[in-house]
């Protein structure tokens, strides 16, 4: 008994029918792949140009002379460096940058000595409530730091900090972001690394220092970079906690020599392109090592 497979009207099975109007209907035009890469492109231009814009028109007018920096003219027609001359001949500009560079040096080295330890402890060993002190370290970082001012200025304040370089580094070394970031890169490093040292009479203090430092330095060159940046850019703190002008940071500086020089803007301009090239030259040197940490990290 055989049976026939149902036809169009003329004859012809519905799966070659359908399969005859697929191949004779109109094909849509698809988009070009090109042009969008094209737009994206653009758009990452115009979106970098509009970030380098400012920074470029610091430069530039810090090279130009009083009677031209209000002009709107980018290009200066005339480029003197008196300018840069006269802010470390006749301000304590270079006192500023060294007070900047030992405190930002200082909380730096210190910050990733101790959240190094404190983010091993909390990644790899067993002790009673570890996740509870991580919550509650991990919960410091949606409390707003202005909001954690005054609290600590008291507690500087009593502790005889105030006006000294202690003041403006102690406050500064305690990082939850630090803690939170090696921990999370030290729970995805493998145990065989830990118990074949284990095995051999490590310690975990020898362990910490021979094999979990030297697999971090890639993160730690990025944590590095976060902390330096962060206390260099520091106005608010230091503001708070200093009078002196000895003291003062290239921030505070810089907010002096505005009010000293309001109307001459060459040397305000001047002044901050000498503050923002050290955090532009650490960052190109080690961006790669940011990329890295990030992949490496996984933040998970």
């Amino acid at each position: 008994m055989t049976t026939d497979a149902p036809t169009s009207p003329g004859g012809i099975p519905p799966t070659h029918a359908a399969r005859d109007r697929a191949r004779s209907a109109p094909l849509r035009p698809r988009k070009p792949r090109g042009a969008r890469r094209w737009v994206l492109l653009g758009i990452g231009i115009i979106l970098a140009a509009l970030t380098v814009f400012p920074l470029v028109w610091m430069i530039l007018g810090s090279v130009k002379t009083p009677e031209e920096v209000n002009s709107p003219d980018l290009i200066p027609s005339t480029v003197t460096f008196e300018n840069y001359v006269y802010v470390f001949s006749n301000v304590p500009f270079a006192r500023y940058l060294l007070n900047s560079f030992f405190v930002s040096a200082a909380v730096t080295v210190i910050s990733l000595w101790f959240h190094s330890m404190a983010a091993y402890a909390l990644a790899r060993l067993d002790f009673p409530g570890r996740e509870r002190i991580f919550l509650l370290i991990f919960s410091t970082m949606l409390v707003s730091a202005p909001v954690t001012i005054i609290p600590t200025f008291i507690i500087v304040r009593t502790l005889g900090m105030v006006d000294n370089y202690a003041g403006l580094i102690v406050p500064m070394i305690f990082n939850a972001f630090g803690i939170f970031l090696l921990r999370q890169f030290y729970i995805s490093l493998p145990d065989e690394l830990e118990e074949a040292a284990l095995v051999d009479g490590a310690s975990y203090w020898t362990i910490y220092r021979r094999i979990v430092l030297p697999l971090s330095r890639p993160i730690l060159a990025a944590l590095a970079v976060f902390f330096f940046l962060a206390n260099w850019n520091s106005f608010v703190w230091p503001m708070t906690i200093t009078s002196d002008p000895n003291l003062r940071v290239v921030q505070l500086g810089i907010q002096t020599f505005q009010q000293q020089y309001a109307a001459d803007w060459n040397y305000i301009l001047a002044a901050s392109t000498v503050a923002a090239l050290p955090t532009l030259a650490i960052f190109f040197v080690f961006q790669k090592q940011i990329v890295a940490s990030i992949k490496t990290s996984g933040l998970k």
